[in-house]
């Protein structure tokens, strides 16, 4: 292991070096190294990996300027299927994944309208949401119940600019789910299971900020920052069946699924 994390350091390293002028002008490479090796460390699999493509997922971070350490974005191992349904070849490779906290700071500083404040909240039973019209403008209202642990609803982003202009975008939960089982690369993942909340949140604000025009310095930047996303919105569709749970949530047939590993280390809830 100390072997295979010494190769991706000199990858990664000599990688950080010829794409330095992609780099965000306050990037500081000693210190992004040392958190990447400090987090791969306890990474799952992480031997399994190729050294290469270790370092190359996480050049992903260094374009945006996100912290693996902070986790404000995450390397996650799974094994991926690059043969056929009958005739399977497994091999196990690392996804770049923002995280909700990745996707506010990145919003935050490449908007083309200066955005004062952006975030995202999840919508409980009890909770006061409303979404009306006043004046011909569209606006929401929203009073949760304090402490509210009840059954989540749905969610909502909203992004405030400095103009004092205001958007804003909700998803219903069955409609996050449906998003989730048609389109995420890792639907059963970690992530999902153990901190649905938080991916929630992160789905309804990568869908408010396709309303948001980025303004990333680099190529390598705005190819980053499409690979983050969970989803993948030309994934071809796989038979799916209802939740024997929850009518109103489908479940893609285990037959077909092709990434099998859960992930190392999934985002904390908020």
């Amino acid at each position: 292991m100390p072997d295979k994390l010494l190769v991706i350091h000199d990858n990664l390293n000599k990688m950080l070096d010829e794409k330095s002028e992609a780099m965000p002008t306050s990037f500081n490479k000693t210190r992004f190294l040392q958190n990447c090796m400090a987090v791969l460390q306890d990474t799952k699999d992480i031997e399994q990996c190729d050294a290469k493509s270790v370092a190359r997922t996480m050049l992903k971070g260094a374009f945006l300027g996100l912290d693996f350490f902070n986790k404000e974005c995450y390397a996650i191992p799974y094994n991926e299927n690059i043969g056929t349904k009958n005739k399977p070849r497994w091999i196990k490779s690392l996804q770049f994944q923002t995280d909700y906290k990745g996707e506010k700071k990145l919003a935050k500083k490449y908007s083309t309208r200066r955005v004062k404040d952006i975030y995202a909240k999840l919508v409980r039973d009890g909770d006061d949401f409303r979404e009306e019209i006043e004046s011909g403008q569209p606006t929401i209202n929203f009073r949760p119940l304090p402490f509210n642990d009840g059954i989540i609803r749905g969610a909502f982003a909203v992004a405030l600019f400095e103009d004092g202009g205001m958007i804003y975008e909700t998803m219903s939960l069955k409609e996050i789910e449906k998003t989730r089982d048609d389109y995420s690369k890792q639907s059963t993942g970690k992530a999902w299971t153990k901190s649905p909340g938080e991916m929630y949140k992160k789905t309804v604000l990568r869908r408010l900020c396709k309303n948001i025009e980025l303004d990333f310095d680099t190529i390598e930047q705005a190819q980053a920052f499409e690979d983050s996303s969970d989803f993948d919105m030309n994934k071809e569709l796989k038979p799916q069946q209802q939740s024997p749970l929850n009518p109103n949530t489908t479940i893609i047939d285990a037959e077909y699924e092709e990434i099998k590993e859960e992930p190392a280390d999934g985002p904390e809830q908020e």
